[in-house]
This record gives C-alpha cells, structure tokens and sequence, in this order.
C-alpha cells in the first residue's frame, strides 16, 4: 500500500491522503480524509457516540477483504456492500466484472465509494441505507455475494447483521465478512452456525484477520434472531 498527500483546505472530508492497494490482479488507486477524527461534528455530540466517522479510516480488513475479493471473476454477478466506507472491496468486484451496489449509512462515505470507484474506471452504484431500516437492499436482491469489512465490533451490528444477511443472501449466495477478531465474534460465528449451511473462518494475508464466509441460506425451521 502506498499513500500520497493531497494540499490542506478548510473541510476536513476534503483534506485528503491519496493511496493504493495491490490486489491478486491489478491495483485500486484510493483517496480518504487524512483526520478521521477532524470528522467530528461537535453540534450533534450523540450521533457522533452513536456512530463514529469509522467509514474514513483506511481498515486493514477492508484492505484484506478487496485482495480476497479480486481472485475470483465475478461477472454479472448481483454485488452488495455493507458498510462500504472508501468502497474497497466493492471495487475490486466491480474490477472483477460484478454489478456492485456499495452501501453506508453515512453520506460522505458513498461519495468517497464512488470517486474512488470512479478513479479506477468503474461503475459503482450507492446507496445511503440503515441495516435498521433495509427494505431497499432486501427489495434489490437476492444477492450472490454480499460484503462486510470489521463490522462485528458492537452488539447492535451483531444482532441486526444476524437478521439482516439471511434477508439479503439468495439461496446459491454467500456473505464474506472480514474481521480481526473482535470481541463479539465467536458470539456472531455460534448464531450464525445455527442457522446457516455453511459457515467458515480462515485466516487472510495478515494472521489476526480472518474472512468469515456463511453459505446458502439458513437451515429450515431454524430460527433467524
């Protein structure tokens, strides 16, 4: 990975450091805040403790999810991403010939994805969208694949993503999770050996990330909750 600073203006979204990643075939050239912590917005204290700016911080799982991403050939493969922040595994699909729709809930994050989508010379679509409120992405799918980067980091991200993936993944799909063991994790991969076909941990590039992928859609009458 290579970074290159951008000048300093006045709006910390748009202070920005230039880098790239190599991927199994090819590169995704990237730009994010170079402060994620400048994003905070005093005037609304509670939403920022609710939900951090995480979307502008350059993630070794998501670093590890795009590599894992590009060594297969995803054409005219259905794509989704949760929680896309910069978009990095959803380019490298894109890259791989997937039709991905990148999704955060944050506003600044799907603009990122799709400048950096851009820059590489691929057609991304976004979306803002709440996995509280996911009748878009449901409405959308059933999806083949659908990603997620370090997200398994809080109680509610475990318990909505429990409900949600099973709504989201179509019966011949797969969900691919990187995560850096978490503290929450073996609670998310115990739910989710309940309910799912197939579920499986292996390690990534880096030892303490590891890629979870679950299989096919949860088991009948097995409980989704």
């Amino acid at each position: 990975m290579t970074d290159r600073s951008a000048p300093s203006t006045g709006d910390p979204r748009l202070d920005l450091v230039a880098g790239s990643i190599t991927l199994r075939r090819g590169r995704i050239e990237f730009v994010h805040p170079r402060d994620p912590a400048a994003l905070l917005y005093e005037e609304d204290v509670a939403a920022d403790e609710a939900y951090p700016p995480y979307w502008a911080e350059l993630w070794p799982s998501g670093i590890e999810l795009a590599y894992a991403v590009s060594a297969q050939d995803w054409r005219d493969v259905p794509v989704l991403e949760l929680g896309c922040g910069l978009g990095l595994p959803s380019i490298a699909a894109a890259l791989a010939g997937a039709r991905v729709l990148a999704t955060d809930r944050s506003a600044d994050a799907v603009t990122f994805a799709a400048v950096n989508a851009e820059s590489n010379g691929v057609s991304v679509e976004t979306a803002v969208c709440s996995w509280a409120d996911p009748a878009p992405l449901i409405d959308r799918g059933p999806w083949r694949l659908v990603l997620a980067s370090d997200v398994l980091y809080g109680q509610r991200n475990v318990d909505e993503l429990l409900t949600l993936l099973p709504q989201l993944v179509g019966d011949d799909g797969e969900a691919w999770i990187t995560d850096p063991q978490r503290p929450l994790t073996n609670e998310f991969l115990e739910a989710a050996t309940a309910t799912w076909h197939c579920v499986e941990a292996t390690p990534s590039r880096l030892p303490q990330i590891q890629i979870i992928r679950l299989g096919g859609p949860p088991r009948p009458g097995r409980s989704t909750s």
